[in-house]
């Protein structure tokens, strides 16, 4: 007979259990009463339907609990989830599925122990990013009381210290809040048509005297006869630039350079360049410099100002127009962001 493999188990030992039932009770009347009746057919067939069912019945609920202990006991899976119409007696189909169940939560616990090693790595950095300009406020704001706001002088510097302070600590909270609007998508977009070049002009004028700093240069690569007209944010894309051309200021050679240029890359959107020949970036870093308060300078002093959050609301305000933002680079000869932005008309 040619059952389901789910049905072998209970169908052999069915049959098995039938046929030695029928042939005892075949010599018993035989014996007994020197009977041989066709109606040890039709019992036949009876023992072997309430065998087979209760069989299977039996060993279904069996191995349904045994396998809702194992899950108990290993203690990652939630006996709750095993769908209990898919039990089986066919054991390669039972391990198949237990197999694959477990590998569906052993993922599922590696993802949410990665997402609980972002969250405290988080903390640990917004505590460290807060902390400082706390620290610095409370400090002057002290001192000023132990009896420094007598000398006028002492005083007003303290003061202006203090103001720089709680000014860092403003930056670093609307900066949160930006983020924190991007992600759940309650920052509301402006789009209008304007020339990208322009844009980008005014943002070279605005860091000319950084630049001047290290002698780096603000450049096109090359001179750009027409207009580039987009469709976007202005003012959102004005903190994009901004921020990836503070990033290759901070962390450019002196004598540098950076470049930014636009190329058309389909019919309707262009692709904007920012590149440099700074530092670079560690190919293990790379994966991870669109994070909240990631940053590639690893020591205490942090060097190069800023709140960490620069790259990642770059990245944010990039996907919430819809865009692509890419990053190459390679470690001690130069970095190059680029995103995407519709053509405006």
């Amino acid at each position: 007979m040619n059952f389901p493999k789910k049905y072998n188990f209970a169908a052999l030992t069915s049959l098995l259990i039938s046929f030695c039932s029928t042939l005892t009770m075949g010599f018993f009347l035989y014996f007994l009463f020197e009977i041989i009746s066709s109606w040890l057919l039709l019992f036949f067939l009876i023992s072997f339907l309430i065998t087979f069912l209760v069989l299977q019945y039996r060993v279904e609920k069996f191995i349904y609990f045994r396998i809702k202990k194992i899950y108990k006991d290993v203690r990652i899976l939630n006996e709750k989830d095993f769908p209990k119409p898919s039990v089986t007696t066919d054991m390669e189909v039972l391990t198949r599925e237990v197999e694959n169940y477990v590998n569906v939560k052993k993922l599922e616990i590696e993802t949410l122990n990665v997402r609980e090693n972002y969250r405290k790595e988080f903390m640990g950095n917004i505590s460290h990013e807060l902390k400082t300009p706390l620290f610095t406020v409370q400090s002057y704001i002290l001192t000023l009381l132990e009896g420094a706001m007598k000398d006028k002088t002492v005083r007003k510097e303290y003061l202006r210290r203090a103001s720089k302070g709680v000014e860092r600590l403003i930056y670093i909270v609307k900066e949160l809040d930006m983020i924190s609007k991007l992600e759940v998508g309650g920052l509301v977009l402006n789009k209008e048509n304007f020339n990208i070049l322009e844009l980008i002009q005014n943002i070279f004028d605005l860091f000319e005297m950084k630049a001047a700093k290290k002698n780096i240069s603000l450049v096109f690569d090359k001179v750009y006869s027409k207009e580039i007209m987009v469709n976007a944010d202005r003012e959102r894309i004005e903190q994009v630039l901004t921020n990836l051309i503070v990033n290759s200021l901070k962390y450019g050679k002196q004598d540098g350079t950076t470049e930014v240029s636009i190329e058309n890359i389909v019919k309707n959107k262009v692709l904007v360049r920012i590149t440099d020949n700074g530092e670079g970036i560690l190919s293990e870093n790379m994966p991870r410099i669109f994070e909240r308060f990631f940053r590639v300078d690893k020591s205490g002093s942090r060097k190069e100002g800023g709140s960490g959050l620069g790259l990642s609301i770059v990245k944010h305000i990039v996907e919430a127009h819809n865009e692509k933002i890419y990053v190459e680079s390679q470690f001690g000869i130069g970095s190059e962001f680029s995103f995407t932005l519709e053509k405006g008309e």
